[in-house]
């Protein structure tokens, strides 16, 4: 069974998915206010231009404006000590413009996994494995 602090983090992990499952970004800005450390690391599967809590919140800019339903289902949840690990799908529609495609209609669902460290109750740092060949391979940007 986790440890009281490896469930508060979770807890923590899932009002995050929960904000970022609502599709508005005003309440995924506030989350990433209210739920990560004002320094907090945010190692981006792409580059954005920004660093900390900043770019946490434009790569869901980004995706928000290119998958408007995007929707994160977490699969499965480890925790220890300080860090939880989320194996998760995730699935959406192309309905807006992505790494310079125009809208395809097409949906997407491809796979992603994340480490989390946490400090004082709020993400610290953040660390992603992203399928982002899946997902351009079916928005059409690349072959099969």
């Amino acid at each position: 069974m986790p440890s009281a602090e490896a469930m508060s983090n979770i807890a923590v992990l899932e009002r995050f998915h929960s904000a970022t499952n609502s599709g508005e970004m005003d309440l995924v800005a506030k989350a990433v206010d209210d739920l990560t450390a004002p320094d907090l690391v945010f190692h981006a599967p792409v580059p954005m231009g920004a660093t900390g809590a900043e770019a946490l919140k434009r790569v869901w800019e980004a995706l928000l404006r290119a998958f408007p339903d995007l929707h994160v289902t977490i699969e499965e949840t480890v925790a220890e000590g300080d860090r939880v690990v989320s194996r998760n799908t995730v699935t959406g529609t192309h309905l807006g413009e992505y790494r310079g495609l125009p809208p395809t209609g097409k949906p997407v669902s491809y796979g992603e996994i994340f480490i989390f460290r946490f400090e004082d109750g709020r993400i610290a740092e953040i660390r992603g494995v992203v399928d982002v060949l899946t997902q351009l391979r079916q928005v059409g940007a690349l072959p099969s």
